[in-house]
């Protein structure tokens, strides 16, 4: 069994913060590196050698926006959780939309960060060993091994958190699934957890836009009204 410790890098500027977030990482067993701004912490990330990055948004040089972006297109597989200011919305979600797996809001509480860092990581393992494809019901094969879409005229490809939706979604045939239930089942939440968090909707969102030809009406990624959502494919 391999038992290596789990691999963070924390690109965080204010330098109290930074050594903090390292201080009670290495403290909870991770292997804990750090970047002070987001040049170092993109070519950093891009190197192979971690498995989650906790990326604040306002760094010097590039900003956590732009090191998200650039990760993802390299690394499908990363897991990036960002930190952001309290309140702000607009981080959140385009933090979301450019691939993070979530989000912290600061200022934090150190159960909470470590409670995600452990969910995020968990799912991360489980879906790197997902390999399989399946039918959608427009006919889309999705790819798991790949992150794609195997037959689509352009191409389209997911997060790893994206794929983890659907796979769970497909799992369960034909029965809604609750915002509440992907929390804990694809995110890792303990149910009794308070965590605010509107994950769930923008990532149905993303899925839409790369699944549906009108997102606004869909016709594979279908709300349950009340109940949840629900994925319409073909049976194997």
């Amino acid at each position: 069994m391999n038992n290596r410790k789990f691999r963070i890098l924390v690109v965080e500027d204010e330098e109290a913060i930074r050594a903090g977030l390292v201080d009670v990482l290495v403290y909870h067993g991770y292997e804990v590196e750090y970047a002070a701004d987001g040049q170092i912490g993109l070519d950093k990330a891009s190197s192979g050698h971690f498995d989650l990055v906790l990326l604040d948004v306002m760094l010097p040089l590039i900003n956590g926006f732009e090191v998200c972006n650039k990760v993802r297109e390299r690394d499908k597989e990363l897991a990036i959780i960002m930190l952001t200011a309290k309140g702000t919305d607009e981080d959140i979600i385009q933090g979301l939309k450019l691939g993070a797996d979530d989000y912290v809001t600061k200022p934090f509480s150190v159960a909470q960060l470590v409670l995600r860092i452990d969910a995020v990581l968990r799912r991360s393992v489980t879906g790197r060993q997902m390999l399989s494809t399946f039918v959608l019901g427009n006919g889309m094969v999705v790819d798991t091994e790949n992150l794609s879409v195997s037959n689509s005229q352009q191409p389209i490809n997911f997060t790893r958190r994206e794929l983890e939706i659907l796979m769970y979604l497909q799992g369960n045939g034909d029965r809604p699934v609750s915002r509440d239930e992907l929390l804990n089942k694809v995110w890792g939440y303990n149910k009794n957890l308070e965590i605010e968090t509107r994950t769930v909707d923008i990532h149905i969102a993303k899925l839409r836009r790369k699944l549906e030809s009108n997102p606004k009406e869909p016709e594979v990624l279908l709300t349950v009204r009340g109940a949840g959502y629900r994925l319409l494919c073909h049976e194997s």
